[in-house]
């Protein structure tokens, strides 16, 4: 069944103005002019068909027209707010729902969450593996972090400048062959193809030969010595964006847990 498209905008006015009786005061509460509640007034009565106030010697009274319903339009607003009440309580939820690239959160999410739990002790995760940007709303997130050139349609923010590295064996430990995988620009002609960046990275640093991976997701692995880099990073167009819709965005654990990875 199709809903009736309500006033809201113009009850609340007539909510205020039928509390205080008198429309300088009710513009007071609402932080508008008097001839602004006014307009509100009239606009609702053409729109209801009746008349809602008159106007006496002792000043503003209600018509029996209005007040046969302001009990019920009281008690609907009063629903209003238990309804955005309720729809605000997740936003006292210390649980995150985070879809993110499997090597992405084994090489460098999944640390820095550790320290990020064990800094806000209620706080609790649920990861969800996804290698390409997520539909937020199917599968109920909170953030995402995802490998492209840009956050897309959502808010987002890089978590470093994109460049890609090419890491092997330590101290030559491993052989010239290329390990390739999905989306790398050395898939011709590798000599072992896995299935994403942590794979490649791990088969390097077992002497496999070497990977052209994101430097972020090397990062740990060169600095603790298990693989070395060939040359310096160089630059890409892709990197890792943390991004939610707005709605997620605005969310104090969001934006708590954002600052914290974007340190």
């Amino acid at each position: 069944m199709k809903r009736t498209l309500l006033p809201l905008n113009g009850l609340r006015v007539f909510d205020a103005a039928a509390r205080h009786l008198s429309f300088t005061r009710a513009a007071d509460e609402l932080a508008v002019t008097p001839a602004a509640v006014g307009q509100q007034i009239r606009a609702l009565e053409d729109v209801l068909g009746v008349v809602l106030f008159r106007r006496t010697p002792k000043g503003l009274e209600l018509t029996p027209e209005a007040e046969n319903g302001l009990e019920a339009l009281r008690a609907g607003f009063l629903q209003f707010e238990e309804s955005v009440r309720a729809m605000q309580a997740g936003q006292s939820s210390k649980a995150l729902t985070i879809a993110a690239p499997r090597d992405f959160t084994a090489k460098w999410l999944a640390p820095r969450l550790a320290a990020f739990g064990r800094a806000e002790t209620d706080t609790r995760f649920v990861i969800v593996s996804a290698e390409t940007a997520p539909e937020f709303t199917e599968a109920n997130l909170d953030l995402a972090i995802i490998w492209a050139d840009g956050p897309g349609g959502h808010e987002g923010i890089k978590l470093a400048d994109g460049a890609m590295v090419a890491v092997r064996a330590p101290e030559g430990n491993g052989s010239d062959a290329v390990i390739s995988w999905p989306g790398c620009d050395h898939e011709d002609g590798s000599t072992l193809r896995v299935g994403d960046a942590g794979l490649a990275i791990e088969a390097a640093a077992s002497g496999f030969g070497h990977a052209y991976v994101p430097a972020l997701l090397a990062q740990a692995d060169i600095a603790a010595g298990r693989v070395a880099a060939d040359a310096e990073a160089t630059p890409c167009e892709k990197a890792y964006w943390l991004v939610a819709p707005l709605p997620q965005w605005r969310q104090k654990k969001v934006k708590a847990l954002v600052d914290a990875l974007s340190a």
